[in-house]
């Protein structure tokens, strides 16, 4: 038997595999720090609830799953920054605030740039853990997305582009 063959956990990660596992990592940590922040700039409720869904069932069980996976395989981790302190929307000086639109599209880029680098980390990864763990990853955000869409539609901060209502 080679060295790829056998269970996908003996068999060492590739060089793309740990960068891409490693900078995820890294910018999974960056990501729970910038929704603390746009948490303490968001008023609604319902967003509040969706940041804190998003945090806790996407972004925080990533970070829990890449870091023991880097840690089995015996790879330094990349720091953490600091957590952000909480702080009441009202202190927030209004020339420096997001509005919960605002708040709502950035968390959609951040959806839409995770699918994007879940979806390359899965079609490079050998390891087929590896690769199943994005593949997931992608499917939450999916789901988050969807979740997120259909929030923007409600509150009436969805702006489309054009619509074609000519048949």
């Amino acid at each position: 038997m080679g060295i790829l063959s056998g269970e996908p956990k003996e068999e060492p990660l590739h060089a793309g595999e740990v960068y891409h596992l490693w900078t995820h990592l890294l910018e999974t940590k960056t990501l729970l720090v910038t929704l603390q922040v746009l948490k303490s700039h968001t008023g609604d409720e319902d967003l509040k609830t969706f940041i804190d869904e998003f945090t806790q069932d996407c972004i925080q069980e990533e970070e829990e799953q890449v870091e023991e996976l880097l840690k089995e395989n015996g790879l330094r981790l990349p720091p953490a920054p600091p957590d952000r302190p909480k702080v009441n929307l009202e202190d927030i000086p209004a020339g420096a605030r997001f509005n919960d639109p605002e708040v709502a599209a950035l968390i959609g880029k951040e959806l839409i740039a995770g699918k994007m680098i879940c979806s390359y980390v899965s079609s490079i990864a050998i390891r087929e853990d590896v690769g199943k763990m994005f593949n997931e990853y992608y499917t939450n955000r999916v789901e988050q997305q969807d979740k997120l869409l259909k929030m923007n539609k409600e509150k009436g901060w969805l702006i489309p582009p054009p619509l074609n209502t000519k048949n």
